[in-house]
């Protein structure tokens, strides 16, 4: 066959295909030619540039700032939600929406779920769940302590039952405060049962949903009483720590801060953590921009649930950082 008696059917097997929509097999059947020189002919005019693939992106979507964020740090997914305005509970409940799609998405019945549910953001995620009983061999495990002031808004132990009811799963609450008094305060929590029991299945968990706290407690958290005191907390920062999750302190390359305070928390401790196949990092807001950093840039999470500022901010503060063996961004391709 010439070289234009060629591209002239390829160009005509791929206009019936993707311009009119026709079958292979009709493709086949108008022209006379076997259905593997269809499918030939089809694969050499996406060679030869005569059919060109383009994906166009919805608007609202940030695949390529996603992309770049999984390059970058490593991630295993990255979610970047576009959010209404820059209110600090108007993006947890924008991030809440997104990782509930994402959980109801990607969640296996083999998974045991932690949550550290001291997060205005997983409480909006719990809250924009759709009901769903296909996860009855499922556990959800609160893998930090929710006993606190009874007139907080958000109890940590609610927000574990809901989840559980949510999914159909059984719930194993953590019965002790997230912060306590002293280290023999906890050693006694440590002693009873059911915190004991809790605390035995945080070995088991395969996806933690996390929210990224700043060293200086939310208002939420705050209100709850687990928190340390503004002296402590100076004692944190002398230290370099800028974030946590689950009041386990890290610094700005993800490293934890050695600290006596890590002897008064009850809850899923830093090399537990590391070692969770799946963790959920949800977090945003520019409050939380160290804090989010120091968690991505030390590996704590694997799936990051953020807004588009935040993103944006991740890779701008990393493209400023000095280029060594680590993977690095150019022009949106991973180099290494």
């Amino acid at each position: 066959m010439a070289r234009i008696d060629e591209l002239r059917l390829m160009a005509k097997v791929a206009r019936m295909y993707h311009t009119h929509g026709m079958r292979q097999t009709e493709i086949c059947n108008r022209l006379s030619i076997h259905q593997s020189t269809v499918s030939r002919l089809l694969a050499r005019a996406e060679a030869e540039g005569i059919i060109r693939t383009m994906v166009t992106l919805p608007s609202g979507t940030h695949t390529e700032i996603e992309d770049a964020l999984q390059a970058r740090f490593g991630l295993a997914d990255a979610i970047v939600v576009d959010c209404l305005n820059n209110n600090d509970e108007q993006i947890a409940r924008d991030l809440g929406a997104a990782a509930a799609f994402y959980l109801e998405n990607t969640l296996k019945p083999s998974d045991v779920v932690g949550i550290s549910a001291w997060s205005s953001a997983l409480l909006a995620m719990v809250n924009a769940m759709h009901p769903s009983k296909k996860f009855k061999n499922t556990g959800v495990v609160q893998i930090l302590g929710g006993v606190g002031n009874p007139n907080a808004e958000v109890h940590a132990a609610q927000v574990t039952r809901r989840l559980a009811d949510l999914i159909g799963a059984q719930a194993c609450l953590l019965p002790a405060p997230g912060v306590v008094g002293s280290k023999s305060a906890r050693d006694v929590l440590l002693k009873d049962r059911f915190v004991h029991e809790a605390i035995e299945q945080f070995a088991a968990v395969t996806l933690a949903l996390v929210g990224i706290g700043t060293v200086e407690p939310s208002r939420g958290l705050a209100s709850s009483g687990n928190v340390f005191s503004p002296a402590e907390v100076q004692t944190l920062v002398s230290k370099g720590a800028v974030g946590d999750i689950c009041l386990r302190f890290f610094n700005q390359q993800g490293q934890q801060v050695t600290s006596e305070l890590n002897d008064r928390v009850i809850s899923m401790e830093y090399d537990q953590l590391r070692r969770v196949r799946r963790v959920v990092g949800v977090a945003g807001g520019k409050r939380k921009w160290a804090a989010i950093r120091g968690a991505v840039a030390g590996g704590l999470v694997k799936v990051l649930i953020t807004d588009l500022a935040t993103a944006e901010n991740l890779l701008a503060v990393a493209g400023n950082e000095p280029s060594g063996p680590a993977k690095r961004i150019v022009k949106g391709v991973r180099s290494q």
